[in-house]
């Protein structure tokens, strides 16, 4: 009897082990859309609230569709403000509007910083060192980190790197360490290798890591200007 009990729960373990490695993926990208697209339509919905108040039709008074028009309208505003930004005059607009938000005693910090940020996040790689890897949380362990930007030690000129490490699984959490650009090491890794590296937890990712690479060359590393 107890055989058969052991096998059964065994079984029964690695049947159900099978289904959450099938459905975790699906699950957590399903997750992350659902966030995202609930954020576009929270942002779309005062306009839709505003036609349905000059357009009281009932079709429009149904709770999925004000979603997806939310949705599409946010969208369709998202295109038309990068469409603008994209031409001589819309940039000017922009450059004035981040002219103003400069002198802003707070506002100025946070939006610097946001935009900073996300340009060195989101533009395309220079070089091939803006994921490194870094003795974190102690030496000898080595963690994904995102290149920000080079700084010098102002007592011995040294060449310093800002690197933000991010938490696996949950990578909008994260540590800035500040340390030697010698103890940086450089790495191949796009920044989709790396953001499927820590979403994952490592399960997604290459087959081959420079783990014991060349320190990086802070006169090699090519990242966007901060700001003024």
């Amino acid at each position: 009897m107890k055989p058969v009990m052991s096998h059964t729960l065994r079984n029964l373990q690695s049947n159900i082990l099978a289904g959450v490695l099938t459905i975790g993926p699906l699950f957590v990208t399903w997750l992350i859309f659902s966030f995202l697209l609930g954020e576009l339509a929270k942002a779309g919905r005062p306009a839709v609230m505003f036609l349905t108040a000059f357009f009281p039709r009932a079709w429009l008074s149904q709770p999925w569709l004000q979603s997806v028009l939310a949705v599409a309208l946010t969208l369709a505003v998202l295109y038309v403000v990068g469409r603008v930004t994209s031409l001589v005059i819309g940039r000017q607009a922009f450059n004035f509007f981040e002219a103003v938000l400069e002198r802003l005693p707070f506002v100025a910090k946070v939006y610097t910083s946001v935009r900073q940020l996300l340009d060195t996040m989101m533009a395309k790689k220079q070089t091939s060192q803006r994921v490194v890897l870094v003795d974190f949380p102690i030496a000898g362990q080595k963690s994904i980190g995102f290149l920000t930007r080079t700084m010098t030690d102002a007592a011995t000129g040294e060449p310093l790197a800002a690197v933000l490490v991010p938490n696996a699984i949950n990578p909008t959490s994260a540590f800035l360490q500040v340390l030697p650009m010698a103890r940086v090491t450089e790495t191949q890794l796009t920044m989709e290798q790396a953001m499927s590296m820590l979403l994952t937890g490592g399960a997604v990712g290459p087959a081959t890591i420079q783990y014991s690479g060349a320190a990086l060359d802070a006169n090699a590393v090519k990242l966007p200007e901060p700001p003024a």
